[in-house]
């Protein structure tokens, strides 16, 4: 009982208390705030390039692509966790409008559309056919004509704040796409002009959130893909994009695609043109995306090292509150000592009140940062409409809102690393009182 009496009244009279409560909940705050930001970028970043590419990949980094996809194809959907397939093209072309002498280098992705939407989430990017994907290729304007889907920035303009200027229906727009096939040798095509050209109509756009893919992608039907980049009598494709089951770990079922892709290139080792499979491999999404995943958590572990340090401060902070309190306070802890409490009770008082400065600064850190980040993106809104700032400029990064959903893990972890940097920073100075001899704290208190 007494040492919840010394520490309320240390709490209520001691100025000086007040400053380490302060300055515990301003450290929560702030890394409450931006770890919840961080956290949700890094993690709607690779929720996006999940859903681009499927659960796994098999396919291989050459241009000339491989053949008998469809033959494994069959042999995935035949097993019990794999639930879609879809063969892809990826390759490089020049782009230009009709009538306008300006050609632009492009990315294309040849992909069924329908299938495709089974395996990725193409069908929840697009705008005017996202409740049909089979017509994602077929303009609204002339359900005749060879379409193409652009990604979102490169077929509409972007605000400052990060909003398209969408049409009801799309633009008549016609575009000429030229590629350089390349037969099962990797050598050019023999053809004449060594290139093919092709001409497509603007159908619809695609919004992945990734702003590499949106800035420079353009998907065409996968026939077509074929035809424009790879020349030979089998059909090829660069990868297989493959959707697992409901509850399929995602190690296990890529392990198994492995054992099932390697049984089936020694099946066909002595078919035409088998040496291409050896250039296969069978990936993860998140090994296949690593190039662009490992950056983002790289910050994010950049980020909370520097955080640590901010914990340290926290630590130094208390350490010299607690610190001045025993100095200022060694007649009662004279009197205590002298009453019978033990080196240990006069730790562990200390302790205590740490604890409840811990408990106070990070409760009320915590409380005001989810009060910020519940209002945090109307806080950006009033500063770009009267200041002009903005936290990422709109027009240049593919982020919307700012991300603000709390993770009560996250919570936990910061609360519980505050509490601790306070016990820390009272161990010593609990100590120091606790070695306190109350013969000479209270000779020194009458002089």
């Amino acid at each position: 009982m007494y040492k919840l009496k010394l520490i309320t009244r240390y709490l209520l009279k001691r100025r000086i208390t007040h400053f380490a409560v302060l300055a515990v909940a301003l450290c929560v705050f702030i890394v409450v705030v931006v770890m919840t930001v961080m956290s949700g970028l890094v993690w709607g970043f690779k929720q996006n390039n999940h859903e681009f590419v499927g659960d796994c990949i098999v396919g291989t980094k050459s241009l000339v692509g491989f053949p008998y996809y469809e033959e494994f194809a069959q042999v995935l959907e035949r097993t019990d966790f794999v639930t879609a397939v879809s063969p892809v093209v990826k390759n490089y072309a020049l782009l230009r409008p009709d009538a306008i002498d300006v050609t632009a280098g492009v990315e294309i992705l040849g992909i069924d559309p329908v299938r495709h939407s089974r395996a990725t989430n193409f069908a929840q990017t697009l705008y005017y056919r996202a409740d049909n994907p089979a017509a994602a290729f077929r303009p609204l304007y002339d359900p005749n004509a060879l379409g193409c889907v652009f990604g979102i920035d490169l077929a509409l303009p972007k605000s400052a704040m990060g909003q398209y200027a969408y049409n009801i229906r799309p633009t008549r727009r016609a575009y000429a796409l030229t590629c350089f096939p390349l037969n099962a040798r990797g050598a050019p095509s023999r053809s004449a002009s060594m290139v093919a050209t092709q001409r497509f109509f603007y159908s619809d756009h695609s919004h992945t959130g990734i702003a590499r893919v949106d800035g420079s992608t353009v998907y065409i039907p996968l026939e077509q893909a074929q035809t424009l980049c790879m020349d030979g009598e089998l059909k090829r494709v660069t990868s297989l994009h493959v959707k697992f089951r409901a509850g399929a770990a995602l190690r296990p079922s890529c392990a198994r695609v492995r054992e099932l892709w390697n049984d089936f290139r020694q099946d066909k080792q002595d078919a035409n043109d088998a040496y291409l499979l050896d250039t296969v491999t069978v990936e993860s999404w998140k090994e296949h995306r690593r190039a662009s995943i490992a950056p983002m958590e790289q910050e994010e572990v950049i980020l909370s090292v520097m955080f640590s340090f901010v914990g340290m401060t926290t630590v130094f902070i208390v350490f010299v509150v607690f610190y001045m309190i025993v100095s200022h306070k060694t007649r009662d802890i004279g009197i205590l000592k002298s009453v019978g409490a033990s080196n240990a009770s006069v730790m562990a008082l200390f302790s205590g009140f740490a604890l409840v400065v811990g408990l106070l600064g990070s409760g009320s850190g915590t409380l005001a940062g989810l009060w910020f980040l519940a209002r945090i993106n109307q806080v950006e809104g009033w500063l770009f409409e009267h200041f002009g700032w903005q936290l990422w400029d709109r027009s240049v990064y593919a982020i919307g809102a700012i991300p603000n959903r709390i993770e009560p893990g996250l919570l936990a972890v910061i609360i519980g690393c505050a509490i601790t940097a306070c016990q820390i920073g009272a161990l010593v100075p609990g100590y120091l009182a606790a070695r306190l001899r109350p013969v000479e704290t209270l000779h020194g208190s009458r002089t």
